[in-house]
This record gives C-alpha cells, structure tokens and sequence, in this order.
C-alpha cells in the first residue's frame, strides 16, 4: 500500500511545482505570520480525494481544514499539504508535502516529500527509513558534534522566551545552528545526517507525524522537549536527536522548564 501513497505525494508536488503568481493568493490565517495561499488548499484537495480513493476506511486530518474526519477511525492520515509556506510564498523553494499514517494510535508511515529537488523521505514502522529508496541511519554524536536545527513556533508568541533560551544554552555547546522554515524538512534532516538535533517548542501534529516517524526509524530518540512522549491530537513540543544528544537536550530543557517565568512556555 505504501508504494501507492510515494506515488500520490510525488503526484501533489506537481502542484507545487506549477504555482504561478503565488502571491496574489495569499490569505492570513491565525495572524500576518501564519499565511495559506490556494496551492495549500489545491494540495490538501488532491491528497485527500487520492489518499480516501485508494484507502476509503481511512479518516483525513489536514492543515487546511476546521474539522478532522478522524471520529471513530483506527486509521487516519495526517496531513501538510505544503509545509513551509512562507517559503513557499516568498520563493525560497525550500518547501514540502507531508504525509503520515497513524493506525491504531501508532504511526505506521509517513513520507515526506520536497518537490523542488525530487527528495522522497519515507519510513515504515519497524521497517527503517529512506531516501529516495536508499536506507539512511543516524550518526550517533553528542551535542558537541552537533548541528542543531530548530524551529522557532513563530505563531504562539508565549513559545518565544523558552526558544530563546534553549539556543542560549545550545549554542555554545554544538558546532552550528540551522533555521529552514519547514520542521517536516528539518527533521528530515536530522534523519539523514546532514543536521543531528532538533527542538521546538510548539507545533502541530501535521508538521511532525510524519518527518518523526523516519528520524525515529533512522534510529533517532523522538519525543516532547520535556521528554514525554508526542501527542498528535494537537499541539506538542518536540525534540529529536541521537541516542547521545537527545538526553543532553532534554536535561538542557528540564533545567530551563524550572526557571520561575518558564513555566508553561513550552506545550
């Protein structure tokens, strides 16, 4: 079945990758810094008419939608029709689709795919992870040979002190630091090696589901920065690393969490 959903997301990054005149469809959402344009909805559309298609006792929770047709359903996708939108609107091409598949309160696969460089990152559960058909596994390093990524949840404002002081303890600690715009990317990333740790302080379920699913099967530690487990029915903090740095992330993290104007800034 999965090889049907690698083939339905490729087909939505044709969308992406057809955008003409991007900006003239730009709408607000939740505020100036949390923009849709109609390819998001265009995507989300598509996804959910050939993912329900192909899996019709399957439930769909999309971005781009008020309600989730998740009610009642073992199984369910969750879905980012472009993840990265500023990007996206400003030209960056530096964007992706994200798709999971949750069973059973499990994740059993995600991909996630970036149609400007024809990038496909899949992983199935138990089964480990690729890219582009090829297995990718984590380098296991500690935080000193580290380069971090973040995400900066830019649209919970109350999220920002606890980022700022989590890159303050970071920093000197790693070798560098990355910021792309797209956590699905990002966390992507890490899977594959070319960054080792991850933190952000509050996301929603359909910009991690999948991309933590493949940093988990390429041997990452996935969790929520207070080292709980992730929580996908809304939003969530998440941290993912090595079996070397993830620990070190989260001691950093606890030790913040206990400063006096911490408390509740992370989700």
């Amino acid at each position: 079945m999965y090889e049907i959903i690698e083939t339905i997301v490729r087909k939505a990054g044709e969308i992406v990758l057809s955008a003409t005149h991007i900006d003239e469809s730009v709408q607000e959402k939740s505020s100036h810094c949390d923009l849709v344009t109609k390819y998001d909805g265009m995507v989300q559309e598509y996804l959910r008419g050939a993912l329900l298609s192909a899996f019709p006792e399957a439930g769909f929770y999309g971005e781009e939608e008020e309600e989730h047709d998740v009610e009642g359903k073992a199984a369910y996708f969750i879905v980012d029709p472009i993840d990265g939108t500023m990007n996206f609107v400003r030209g960056a091409r530096h964007s992706c689709i994200s798709v999971g598949y949750m069973k059973d309160g499990q994740m059993e696969y995600g991909a996630v795919y970036q149609p400007y460089t024809d990038e496909l990152f899949t992983a199935q559960r138990g089964k480990g992870a690729f890219f582009n058909g090829k297995s990718i596994q984590m380098r296991d390093v500690p935080l000193s040979e580290s380069i971090a990524m973040f995400g900066s949840a830019i649209y919970y404002r109350d999220t920002i002190p606890a980022t700022a002081r989590i890159m303050q303890e970071l920093l000197p600690q790693v070798l560098d630091f990355r910021r792309s715009g797209s956590a699905a990317l990002d966390l992507c990333y890490v899977a594959a090696g070319r960054a080792d740790v991850f933190f952000e302080a509050c996301i929603r379920p359909w910009d991690y589901a999948a991309a933590t699913l493949i940093a988990k099967e390429a041997g990452g530690v996935v969790s929520a920065l207070d080292g709980t487990p992730l929580r996908y029915a809304d939003r969530c903090s998440v941290a993912v690393g090595t079996p070397s740095n993830h620990p070190e992330l989260i001691r950093i993290v606890q030790r913040i969490l206990r400063e006096p104007d911490m408390k509740g800034r992370i989700k």
